[in-house]
């Protein structure tokens, strides 16, 4: 408001200057004597710029003290709001980036976990399978001990049949050849030194 007062004071000697001329020649007798339009005749001249400059000085202090800062405020809200705006966008941009790492990680978690479950699973699997396994095979190997061991007692028992039978048929032989029946530990001894020499 300190530098408008020199302005006004210019403004108000020239708007003083500009009356004066226009009373001045509005006094004077007319040159010419006819009418004319009022804003093409000269002797209204001075009255019309002395107006002019008014009106152009009022409206020069009316833009430089209320639009202008009007407008420059608004400019300055404006960039500050779209400051405002990208930093948000930003930060959000940020949490966004931060977010899709947070997934990928747990994706990644998730897929690892599913493989250890699934190898967990599977290493469950094989070792249930083994173990059962193995006491199939066991039961097995059982039979088969209990089936060879009871052809080992019928082959001792048959084996032992055969001796006697052995016996038997050599003593019917030799009583049936020589009419004599051989003594019992004689056919023993006979069938003992076939089988040992067999």
């Amino acid at each position: 408001m300190a530098g408008c007062g020199p302005l006004i004071k210019g403004l108000c000697d020239m708007m003083s200057l500009i009356f004066t001329t226009a009373h001045a020649a509005e006094t004077s007798p007319a040159a010419g004597g006819g009418s004319s339009f009022p804003p093409f005749d000269a002797t209204h001249f001075p009255g019309q710029i002395a107006w002019l400059l008014l009106t152009f000085g009022l409206l020069y202090l009316l833009m430089w003290k209320v639009a202008l800062p009007r407008i420059g405020g608004i400019v300055e809200s404006r960039a500050q709001r779209i400051d405002g705006d990208l930093k948000a966008a930003s930060v959000m941009q940020e949490k966004a980036r931060a977010a899709g790492a947070a997934y990928d990680k747990l994706l990644a978690d998730a897929k690892a976990s599913a493989q250890t479950l699934g190898q967990k699973a599977k290493d469950e699997a094989s070792a249930a399978s083994t173990a059962r396994r193995n006491v199939v095979e066991a039961e097995m190997s059982a039979k088969v001990a209990a089936a060879e061991a009871g052809i080992g007692a019928v082959r001792d028992k048959a084996l032992g049949n055969v001796a006697s039978i052995a016996a038997d048929a050599a003593a019917d032989i030799v009583t049936r050849i020589s009419k004599i029946a051989p003594s019992a530990d004689v056919v023993k001894q006979a069938v003992a030194s076939v089988r040992g020499g067999a």
